[in-house]
């Protein structure tokens, strides 16, 4: 009886450019002789849930095929389901690793680690090195670890990269349901058309900010990130000093910056030039909680680019829980 492969590979065909992604990929692994499994990932929950049972059968390696989402779904199924900010989350596998194989919209994951947008190639060959025997192609990377409200109740998850609130949740909700034509667009197109119907609903909302132990802040705003990697949005450079494996969740606030103003920080923004701005203020904590004051004013979440719930909202970061192929 043949032994197990190490690697199992995640696809999602309803990321943008999935299925090309692992037309290219599939060729190079099996050139390599890496021997793998494969499995499509059907709806929401299905990358996270298949994922920790793969993990759970032995396997020590996990690909994903698809964009931000996938990584985040995948990455979440690396641990046993989590029951709140106060447990964390347990390990399936310590000696597991996540390969990253991007195909999705924006990508911002794997841009972040490598400051720059890298090419599907860069990638598959770290993947090729690590199923062929370098050890030396993992790093820890950090994960945050968030709570938040839904219809259902309190709803806790997991997020790889950043998590947005306000319009970044509204553009991470209207790029998701852009039809064909427009997931034809490059990442940064579809962003920015899905930026201007989200801007034409704006409304500022005040909050309530904790962060660590300093004393809460109150903020009239309708964007807040806290991200764990420098880009979030399609490229879009909320958090430059922001890194994966520093132990620290960067919340970045723009309180009493109304919709004008924002639309002309859109040309900064993907640069990092907004943070010249006063009204936009950078603090680096280990947890943030953020609350709406008025009962109308729940702001929509999106962590990874999927929408996760509303706010009340608190994140605390686990640090180097994640090992990462790059």
């Amino acid at each position: 009886m043949a032994a197990q492969p190490e690697l199992f590979v995640v696809v999602n065909y309803n990321a943008a450019r999935a299925q090309a992604a692992w037309a290219q990929v599939r060729p190079a692994l099996v050139a390599a002789g890496v021997r793998f499994d494969v499995h499509e990932a059907k709806h929401v929950g299905d990358a996270q849930t298949r994922t920790r049972r793969a993990l759970g059968e032995g396997y020590r390696t996990i690909a994903a095929v698809g964009g931000d989402g996938t990584l985040g779904e995948v990455a979440a199924g690396f641990f046993a389901p989590a029951q709140g900010l106060e447990s964390p989350p347990t390990p399936v596998n310590t000696d597991a690793a996540l390969a990253v194989l991007p195909g999705g919209t924006g990508n911002d994951f794997a841009r972040s680690l490598e400051g720059r947008r890298a090419a599907l190639a860069h990638w598959r060959a770290r993947l090729v090195a690590h199923c062929t025997g370098d050890d030396g192609t993992t790093r820890a990377v950090d994960l945050l670890h968030g709570t938040a409200m839904t219809d259902a109740g309190a709803h806790t998850f997991l997020c790889l990269n950043a998590a947005t609130l306000g319009i970044g949740a509204e553009v991470a909700g209207r790029v998701a349901a852009q039809g064909a034509r427009v997931r034809r667009l490059p990442g940064e197109a579809r962003f920015a058309l899905a930026a201007v119907g989200a801007l034409a609903h704006w409304r500022m909302r005040r909050l309530r900010i904790q962060v660590d132990e300093d004393e809460a802040q109150e903020c009239l705003t309708n964007l807040v990130a806290v991200a764990n990697n420098p880009f979030a949005g399609g490229g879009m450079m909320f958090a430059p000093a922001a890194r994966a494996d520093d132990g620290r969740l960067d919340v970045v606030t723009a309180c009493g910056i109304g919709r004008a103003e924002v639309v002309r920080e859109m040309t900064r923004i993907h640069s990092g030039g907004h943070l010249a701005n006063p009204r936009v203020r950078v603090r680096t904590a280990a947890r943030v909680r953020i609350e709406h004051l008025t009962a109308n004013d729940a702001l929509p979440i999106e962590a990874d680019g999927d929408v996760r719930g509303r706010t009340p909202v608190e994140f605390r970061v686990l640090p180097g829980a994640l090992r990462v192929i790059c």
